[in-house]
């Protein structure tokens, strides 16, 4: 698991890289702003969707996610006691999974008896 002592600097690192893929590939970021944009024209105001963001970026471990949407959560007004509350449901969400899952393998090495 990779360990960062300064997620300012990789959410930045992270936005210069993107930014240099996206030069290479204007379509493709063309595409992405425009999810980005679609999703933002929905009914949840943008402290909702950011502490949506970072739980999403918990359970599907995305460090640069992690940076950019704390980051935006933040800037958003999201309360320390809001965040937690995000971040406590992706950890609910991921046993929850990884639960069901569980079931999944007893299922497969039922099959192989």
């Amino acid at each position: 698991m990779q360990q960062f002592s300064n997620w300012t600097e990789h959410n930045t690192h992270m936005k210069q890289s993107f930014g240099k893929l996206a030069q290479g590939h204007p379509k493709m970021f063309d595409a992405y702003k425009a999810l980005v944009a679609a999703a933002g024209a929905e009914a949840l105001d943008i402290k909702t969707r950011e502490l949506i963001a970072i739980a999403v970026a918990v359970t599907t471990r995305c460090d640069g996610c992690i940076a950019s949407h704390a980051e935006a959560a933040v800037k958003a007004g999201a309360t320390e006691s809001e965040i937690a509350g995000a971040l406590a449901t992706a950890i609910a969400m991921n046993a929850g999974a990884a639960y069901t899952y569980a079931m999944h393998a007893m299922e497969a090495i039922e099959a192989n008896r």
